[in-house]
């Protein structure tokens, strides 16, 4: 199969045995996901489909790595539009991968694959571009000991009396977004379908900021991620706070096929790294009523321009906007039974 990916056909056309190499961080592709080798990612839908194939796969926050990924012959790092995320895949491969393992790092002129080569040279990692194709960059160099802890990355800020704990990649890093803002400014209103039944959904919980709060309102918590960043600096989250909660990582609803809660509140994401895509989004609506208690909810926020009004009213038959700083809606709409 031929590579769809600038990145993956600038790779394809390298006469290099990538046999048995670690793909670090890498997109959906279909040429890489018929080649040989492992896959390293913190997005839990790429780790689901290579599982699904029968390849090794692991994130940075397995116990372990698979003993047939401790010593690739190589590893390619795909550059993600986060330069500082960047950076944390680079300190961790040096910190736990064998000193001395090539490395590819390939991306974007777009986004930003220009600058690793000084961040490499400033790492003390020798580089030199190997080649440049499809407005794509590929650079290659060998992992050694740089010094500097991954764990550093982590970062901790106050919100409404919450501590909230972050890292790069995560949605809204090191600060609060202005639409979760507005819909925080929303929530007092998230009803409890019956006396017993106060489980709320946190869709896309990025630093746990929604979650928390809901859960200091005495509400049962989950909350699921498909970014493991997000996952983990949620539970960081929820324990820097003292609250309890449930943290998944989960494809939208993937690790949660039987669950239905009182209310799904979400601040869905609408891009994959610089590409608008609509498709997580799309499914969280509709497939919320099967989530969903007779009575339940499903309140999100999204920018204004954004077309969910159309699908929040297939789905549902209705829905009706809460809030709109004409930035920022906020959508309830609901499933008929008891309040």
């Amino acid at each position: 199969m031929s590579a769809e990916t600038p990145v993956c056909q600038l790779l394809e056309r390298q006469d290099v045995d990538y046999r048995g190499w670690l793909w670090v961080a890498p997109p959906r592709d279909v040429w890489l996901e018929s080649e040989e080798g492992g896959v390293l990612s913190a997005d839990e839908g790429v780790l689901d489909v290579w599982r699904m194939r029968g390849r090794p796969a692991l994130s940075p926050f397995d116990a372990g790595p698979d003993p047939s990924m401790r010593r690739p012959p190589g590893a390619v790092l795909f550059w993600p539009k986060s330069h500082a995320l960047g950076e944390w895949w680079l300190l961790w491969l040096c910190a736990v991968m064998p000193e001395g393992t090539p490395l590819q790092v390939v991306g974007e002129n777009q986004g930003g694959i220009k600058r690793v080569l000084k961040v490499l040279a400033a790492l003390g990692l020798g580089c030199r571009k190997r080649d440049s194709a499809r407005r794509c960059l590929l650079v290659e160099t060998r992992l050694g000991r740089v010094g500097i802890d991954p764990e550093a990355a982590w970062t901790t800020f106050e919100v409404e009396g919450i501590t909230l704990v972050s890292h790069p990649g995560v949605f809204g890093h090191g600060k609060l977004d202005d639409g979760t803002r507005l819909l925080l400014e929303t929530l007092p209103g998230v009803p409890r379908v019956s006396s017993d039944a106060n489980d709320v959904l946190d869709m896309g919980c990025g630093d746990g900021i929604l979650s928390a709060w809901l859960a200091r309102r005495d509400h049962a918590v989950t909350a699921v991620d498909v970014n493991l960043f997000a996952v983990e600096a949620a539970r960081r989250t929820l324990a820097a706070n003292e609250i309890g909660g449930d943290v998944l990582a989960s494809d939208v609803y993937s690790a949660l096929p039987e669950r239905r809660f009182s209310a799904i509140i979400s601040n869905p994401p609408f891009h994959q790294e610089r590409s608008i895509d609509y498709g997580p989004a799309g499914r969280l609506i509709r497939e919320a009523p099967g989530h969903l208690l007779p009575g339940g909810q499903l309140i999100l926020v999204a920018n204004a321009f954004l077309p969910y009004a159309e699908l929040l009213q297939r789905t549902f038959g209705g829905f009706e906007i809460l809030a709109d700083d004409r930035r920022f809606r906020v959508y309830r709409a609901g499933l008929a039974g008891a309040r």
